[in-house]
Formats: structure tokens, C-alpha cells, sequence
């Protein structure tokens, strides 16, 4: 491996890693489906996405920040800026969800109180793994990042399957994730030693003039990933409210399935692209050969799975997963086109961070929520809802390239 390019030695690194953490849900899965129902599944889909859309909003994005700004007092104030806001979010969401559960608000009677009273819990949890993982990639720490990723995967693997296995159905499905969370940031820390954040109960003038600085961060990435997140979780959300828990576990399971590869692959791919794009930003004033580079690697390593999804889907569900989870490879199906897109473009967004561009970003992530929110409202099935998702949200990627593109040569207005 010593004789790769640099870019690929770290993306050899970081997949190292990500390979562990996403094998072993993946491994886990035929077995999983077996000892809990869809409607089990699809309320621990819908909990994890709210945890994880959340944790957007407690990071502030500020942790994107650290990436660009690696000064070690620079760095302490921005942990201590996110622990400070994901405290804050942590407490509110515990709040609001105990309050929307008593005041019987309708989404939030079909999920467990289990899940509603740590919502708070599990996103801050991932907003402090987050943040440390950007302290890691600012430092170049990909293999030690990777063993704590991999940690975590493990303990939820393991405490989910011996909590289905006690009878805890859905709970335990919600408590063996916490677990996992908790056991790889408490590794991440030992490892990365990153500094010590203590927080208080306002903040001080260096952190007020660090939000001020990183402003557009808060003002245009935080808005455009929220909207992002939304999108991403918007689909299982009104499927569950349309269709029914039933149908919503079945696109639970296509999403994570089809999510697999781009958390491991493309995921790893971005670690190294933000801090090679970076880096040739600062010294060209633009980053094209390595979005060029990055770009034609993830076409390659994308379409092959593409097509054997277009393909065999259903037969491939059926038999990995179980006759009752053949639905959900039809919706894998319908769903391939955009998996190669997503799986393409999502590692190369990071260039509107790097270029300064985050306003054209959030107008994009705007026209996509308004879209997928059309597609899920229309008339019709649920196959008939994920089509015309797919097909807009297929558009809007095309576009989405272009404008990357033109970012990567500096060639948007500034933002």
C-alpha cells in the first residue's frame, strides 16, 4: 500500500475502518430481519432518523469548521461550541418529545417512550462523535478514527441481536444503538486525546467571536444540511404517516441496504477528498484535479452495484433477508438510478465548504426538500410515490454535479 498516491493510501485507511463498521450491520441484517418484525424496524428507522437529522442542528456545522481552522486553541474553542450547543438541543428534545407524547400529538404515540425520552441522548452522542471525527480527519488520524467507528458498529451489532434475543423487540433495538454510540466515542476520545472543552452556562467572548467567524457555516451549511437530513429521512417519515409502519419498515430496510455502500465507500472517499480539496484550494485558488480525480473513482466504483440492483433486487432481498422482506428490493430497484447518483455526488458536496459557496448549496437543498415533499404527497402507492421521487431527485443530482463542478474551478459567484 506504501506505493499508492497519497490521496488512495488514505482512503485506503479510512475504508479500512468504515469497511468493519459497515460490515457488521450488514452481516447482521439477514439475521436481524428474522428476529424482529417490519413495524419493529420501521419504528427504530424513524427514531434514528430523528436522532440523526437532530444532530445536525446541535453541531451548528461547526464541526465542518475544524477542518478548515487547525489551530489547537481554535480547535478546543470549536469543541467547546458544539458540546455547548448539543447540551442545549439534548435537553430541549427531551423536552419536546415528552411534551408531544402527553399532549397527544399523532407521530409521536406510535413510537415507544423509550425512544421518545432519548432522542436527546442520541443526538448529542453523535454530534461529540462527529466533532471528534473532523478533529481527526484535521490531523490526519484516518486509522484511529476508522478503530473507533469500528467499535462502535460492534457494540450495536452485538447489544441489538442480545437485547432481540432477551424479547426487548424495538427497545432493545433503540438501547443497543445508544450503547454502540457511547462505547465508540468514549474509544475516540482515548485514542485522539483531542482537547478538553469544559462548558459553562453562557458562552464566552472567544466563543461568540468563533460563531461570528465561522458565520456561514451556522447561517448557509446548517440550514442546507438540515434541509438535507430532512430529505434523506422525509421518504420513511411520510411513507410511515401515508402507508403505515409496515411499509415504512420495508423502505427502511431498502434505505439502510442501499445507504451501505455510501457510507462505506463514498463516506471514505470524503474523509480524504476534504482535506486534499482543500489543500490544493489553498495553494491553486481551486480544487478541479482533485475533484476530477475523485469524481471518476466513485463513477467506477458505483455503477457495477447500480446495475445489480436494477437488476436482481427482489430475488436478492427475498433470499438475504426473507420472503417478507421481498417488497423491499422492489423499492431497491426503482431506487438504483439515484443510489448511483447520491453515491457520486455526495462526497464532492464538500467542495461548496471549500469554495465558500454554501448559499448556492442551500437554494439547491430548498428545491430538493420542496421536491421530495411533492413526490410523497402525490396520489398513488408507495411504488408510485418512490418513482416520482426518484425521478426528481435524480434531476436535481444532475444539476447538483454541474454546480460542484463549477465550484471546484472557483467558478460560482461568491456566495
Amino acid at each position: 500500500m506504501r506505493h499508492l498516491p497519497p490521496f488512495w493510501r488514505h482512503v485506503a485507511t479510512v475504508l479500512g475502518g468504515a469497511l468493519g463498521a459497515q460490515a457488521l450491520p450488514l452481516l447482521a441484517a439477514p439475521l436481524l430481519t428474522r428476529m424482529c418484525t417490519p413495524q419493529e424496524l420501521g419504528a427504530y428507522s424513524v427514531w434514528l432518523g430523528v436522532i440523526a437529522l437532530s444532530a445536525i442542528g446541535a453541531t451548528l456545522r461547526m464541526e465542518a469548521a475544524m477542518i478548515l481552522d487547525q489551530e489547537q486553541q481554535h480547535q478546543r474553542t470549536c469543541f467547546r461550541v458544539v458540546f455547548y450547543s448539543a447540551t442545549i438541543a439534548a435537553l430541549l428534545l427531551t423536552l419536546i418529545a415528552t411534551a408531544a407524547r402527553l399532549a397527544g400529538f399523532e407521530p409521536a404515540l406510535h413510537l415507544p417512550w423509550a425512544a421518545l425520552l432519548t432522542i436527546g441522548a442520541g443526538a448529542w452522542l453523535i454530534a461529540c462523535m462527529q466533532t471528534t471525527l473532523a478533529y481527526a480527519t484535521s490531523h490526519n488520524a484516518f486509522g484511529k478514527a476508522a478503530r473507533a467507528k469500528v467499535v462502535a458498529a460492534a457494540v450495536i451489532v452485538f447489544t441489538q441481536l442480545t437485547l432481540l434475543y432477551a424479547g426487548l423487540g424495538g427497545s432493545g433495538l433503540i438501547a443497543g444503538h445508544l450503547c454502540g454510540l457511547l462505547a465508540g466515542y468514549l474509544y475516540a476520545r482515548r485514542l485522539l486525546r483531542p482537547p478538553r472543552a469544559p462548558i459553562a452556562w453562557l458562552l464566552d467572548p472567544d466563543q461568540r467571536a468563533y460563531l461570528r467567524r465561522h458565520q456561514a457555516f451556522w447561517r448557509f451549511s446548517l440550514p442546507s444540511n438540515l434541509l438535507n437530513g430532512a430529505v434523506s429521512q422525509l421518504p420513511l417519515f411520510l411513507i410511515g404517516m401515508r402507508h403505515g409502519v409496515l411499509a415504512a419498515g420495508l423502505y427502511a430496510l431498502t434505505q439502510r441496504v442501499l445507504s451501505a455502500p455510501v457510507s462505506l465507500l463514498a463516506a471514505s472517499v470524503l474523509e480524504v477528498f476534504k482535506r486534499e480539496s482543500v489543500l490544493e484550494f489553498r495553494e491553486h485558488g481551486n480544487c478541479s484535479r482533485t475533484y476530477r480525480h475523485t469524481f471518476k473513482a466513485l463513477l467506477v466504483m458505483g455503477i457495477g452495484p447500480a446495475l445489480l440492483l436494477m437488476a436482481f433486487a427482489p430475488t436478492l432481498f427475498a433470499t438475504v433477508f426473507g420472503a417478507s422482506w421481498r417488497e423491499a428490493g422492489e423499492l431497491a430497484q426503482l431506487m438504483a438510478p439515484l443510489f448511483l447518483l447520491n453515491f457520486v455526488a455526495s462526497p464532492l458536496s464538500y467542495v461548496f465548504f471549500v469554495a465558500g459557496r454554501q448559499k448556492a448549496d442551500l437554494l439547491w437543498q430548498v428545491t430538493l426538500f420542496a421536491t421530495t415533499l411533492g413526490a410523497f404527497l402525490l396520489p398513488g402507492s408507495v411504488h408510485d410515490n418512490v418513482l416520482w421521487y426518484v425521478i426528481g431527485y435524480s434531476c436535481l443530482y444532475l444539476v447538483y454535479l454541474h454546480m460542484s463542478w463549477n465550484c471546484s474551478r472557483n467558478g460560482l459567484a461568491t456566495a
